[in-house]
């Protein structure tokens, strides 16, 4: 890639530069993603990028931002083209065939981790685990848990297997099953999950992105909710007494998933706000 001098470029030029074409493609967060990918392909932190910015590129860091711009300007995710990406406090390997930890879900790790604070070894049950964010990050906030992953899809399937030795997260065990058919057996003091929730005239109107992901770990059939019905039935079994149930939801979901345990018999039902505002997490005690 050359400037428009016919020069090598610099870091300073290809971050202006890769910023410029995100804007361009319709990326809303372009600083946010140029930062990432010239340090993705540079290797270099924010701050030694600011010592270094007149620095050039090498023939290799160019043709690496060539062709993660072919990519990123087709809207393919950024994630994925990093292939390892932040969640909460960790770090979890993300590619095709599995959801992308979103920061949403952080409050979701948040409240569970508060809830868990006063528990002596407590047992966790993620249920459509996908990447195993979230399940993982619970691992590692609490050493003397134990946690159960659960997944039907061998393409996730194998990035929990990476992150969990990414993490050194040994603490946990993945069993690879259909949530929707499970007996609900076990024991334990908190069971979270990231269910698919959007129904299929919502996901034609999500951004360009989400094309490129599972439509398994994000569709659900009806009216988005069926998930929620059958884990509060099923699974309250699995919980001791004074356990917590803890769902992500999606927008304008949390009163019928707060019904549907009301249904069920749970108490203190809950709703907690992600960062932008809205209802993303419910929870109550059995």
């Amino acid at each position: 890639m050359l400037t428009e001098r016919g020069a090598v470029m610099t870091i300073f030029e290809a971050y202006n530069n890769t910023k410029k074409r995100l804007a361009a493609a319709g990326i809303p967060d372009s600083v946010f993603e140029a930062k990432a990918i010239i340090r993705h392909i540079t290797g270099l932190s924010n701050n030694e990028i600011l010592t270094n910015y007149m620095n050039t590129l090498t023939d290799f860091q160019e043709n690496n931002l060539t062709a993660i711009m072919r990519q990123r300007e087709i809207r393919y995710p950024l994630q994925y083209i990093i292939g390892t990406w932040g969640f909460y406090k960790y770090k979890f390997n993300v590619g095709v065939g599995v959801l992308i930890p979103r920061s949403d879900t952080e409050v979701l790790v948040e409240t569970a981790s508060e809830f868990l604070k006063d528990k002596q070894n407590p047992q966790i049950l993620d249920l459509c685990a996908g990447s195993g964010c979230i399940g993982i990050s619970l691992a590692k906030d609490y050493p003397d848990s134990a946690v159960v992953l659960v997944e039907k899809f061998p393409e996730a399937a194998r990035y929990i297997k990476q992150n969990i030795e990414l993490n050194e997260a040994y603490n946990t065990l993945l069993l690879m099953g259909d949530v929707l058919e499970g007996d609900g057996s076990g024991e334990y003091d908190l069971i979270v999950s990231n269910p698919p929730y959007i129904s299929e005239t919502e996901l034609l109107d999500m951004n360009a992105e989400t094309k490129f992901e599972p439509e398994t770990a994000l569709m659900c059939e009806g009216d988005g909710l069926k998930f929620y019905r059958v884990i509060s039935e099923k699974y309250k079994a699995s919980l001791k007494d004074g356990g917590m149930l803890a769902f992500e939801v999606g927008f304008r979901q949390a009163d019928a998933v707060c019904e549907i345990l009301k249904q069920n018999g749970y108490k203190d039902i809950k709703t907690v706000k992600d960062y932008n505002g809205i209802n993303r997490v419910v929870c109550a005690l059995k």
